[in-house]
């Protein structure tokens, strides 16, 4: 199953990390940082936390849609669909754009 693959990679990315968890959410996996959203799997696609001023700059990348889980586009939150996560450099590379987004946000 391809979030099976895509959560490896993710917790590959995040090993040695502080604050991080795991919790089912948008019938997928969500990983959260110190009780923020960071990332996570749902339907086959990476879910990036990327933030409101990052949001527009991700779009624009390759194998990224918005985030549109309740019917209207989530503003900071992108999907990186099944292609772009192919590779685990890729997984971290978006792990680490919201990790420095969620470094931001006060802890839960």
């Amino acid at each position: 199953m391809a979030n099976d693959k895509i959560a490896e990679k993710i917790r590959a990315a995040l090993k040695g990390k502080h604050g991080i968890t795991e919790k089912k959410m948008f019938g997928g996996l969500c990983f959260l940082h110190n009780g923020n959203m960071l990332c996570g799997v749902a339907k086959g696609k990476m879910v990036a936390r990327v933030g409101p001023d990052a949001y527009e700059s991700a779009l624009k990348q390759k194998n990224v849609t918005e985030m549109d889980f309740t019917g209207k586009p989530l503003k900071g939150m992108v999907y990186i669909l099944e292609s772009g996560t192919k590779r685990k450099d890729s997984v971290k590379k978006w792990v680490e754009n919201s990790l420095e987004f969620t470094k931001t946000l006060p802890k839960k």
